[in-house]
C-alpha cells in the first residue's frame, strides 16, 4: 500500500496573508457618489443628498486606482500605524481627511474616511449649507448582522480594470441640478433597499447612481483612455441582472446585484460593530 501523502494543516487563528493585507478595513461605495464633492452638493435643489458606503474585511488585496479608497487605507495605514485608533470616530474622520487632503488641489471626499472608519452599511447625507459640504450633516448607521449577511449574498465584484494613467473625471462637467438631486435621491433609496432586504430596489438604485454619474460628469464613465467599454458593459449586466454600477469613477470593480451567482465574480465580508 502506498504512503498516504502529508498535508499541511492549517493553523487556527489569524490567516497568514492578515500581516501582508493590514488590520485597517476597506469601503465600498454603492450608490450617491460625488455627492460628498461641495461643487457638487451646493447644486441640489433638494439638500440633503445621500450616498451609501460599506465597511469592508480587508481581506484580499483591492486593485489600486479602482474607487476602494485604497489610496486613503495607505495614509491611514501610516497615520496610525496599522489599527484604527479606540477614539470618537467623527474625531478620526477629519484627522484622517487633514491627513490625506491638506496639500491637494482637488481633495478626496470625506466618504473614503468615513467608510473606512464607520463599520456597517452607513447613509451619509451632504447639504453645503453644513459645513460648506465637506463633512456630512447626518450619518444613517446599520450595523444589523441579518442585513450584513443578506448584503454579502446579493452583491458581487467583478474585476474589470484600474483607471488607467491619463484619467480625469473631471474634464466635462453636466451639473444638471435635476440629475444632482437624483444623485442625492439614489443613496436614499439604496440605503433604504437594504435596510428591507429588497434586491430588487437595490439593483434600481444602483442602476440609477450609475446612470448619474454618466449624465452629471460624462467623462467620468467614457473618458479616452479607458480602453474597455465600461457603461456598455454595466448595461449588459443591468439587462441579465438586478442591478450593476461601478466601485468608482472610471471603473475598477462591477458591483452587480443578483440572488444568483454570477460567474467570475467574488464577494465581500462587511464589518459591523
Amino acid at each position: 500500500m502506498a504512503a498516504r501523502k502529508k498535508t499541511r494543516s492549517r493553523k487556527p487563528g489569524v490567516p497568514p496573508v492578515a500581516k501582508y493585507l493590514g488590520a485597517i478595513p476597506n469601503r465600498l461605495q454603492l450608490a450617491g457618489g460625488w455627492i460628498d464633492q461641495p461643487f457638487v452638493s451646493k447644486l441640489n435643489p433638494k439638500p440633503p443628498g445621500s450616498m451609501v458606503v460599506v465597511q469592508i474585511e480587508p481581506n484580499f488585496r483591492p486593485m489600486c486606482r479602482s474607487g476602494i479608497a485604497s489610496s486613503t487605507r495607505i495614509v491611514a495605514n501610516d497615520l496610525w500605524h496599522g489599527r484604527l485608533p479606540d477614539r470618537p470616530k467623527d474625531v478620526l474622520v477629519r484627522e484622517l481627511y487633514h491627513a490625506e487632503n491638506t496639500y491637494k488641489a482637488e481633495p478626496s471626499g470625506s466618504q473614503d474616511m468615513i467608510g473606512i472608519i464607520y463599520p456597517g452599511i452607513n447613509r451619509l447625507d451632504y447639504d453645503v449649507k453644513h459645513e460648506g459640504g465637506v463633512f456630512p450633516v447626518h450619518i444613517e448607521s446599520c450595523q444589523s448582522h441579518r442585513v450584513a449577511r443578506w448584503l454579502e449574498k446579493v452583491l458581487h465584484l467583478i474585476p474589470i480594470e484600474s483607471r488607467p494613467e491619463g484619467y480625469n473625471p473631471l474634464i466635462e462637467k453636466n451639473l444638471d441640478p435635476k440629475w444632482v438631486a437624483r444623485l442625492g435621491q439614489s443613496g436614499k433609496d439604496t440605503y433604504d433597499a437594504i435596510v428591507r432586504m429588497d434586491a430588487p430596489a437595490l439593483g434600481r438604485a444602483m442602476n440609477l447612481g450609475l446612470k448619474c454619474w454618466d449624465v452629471l460628469l460624462p467623462q467620468s464613465m467614457r473618458h479616452k483612455v479607458i480602453k474597455v467599454d465600461i457603461m456598455g458593459l454595466a448595461a449588459a449586466y443591468q439587462q441579465q441582472y438586478l442591478g450593476a454600477a461601478y466601485s468608482g469613477p472610471g471603473g475598477g470593480y462591477l458591483i452587480v446585484v443578483a440572488e444568483e451567482q454570477v460567474p467570475g465574480s467574488f464577494t465581500v465580508n462587511i464589518r459591523t460593530e
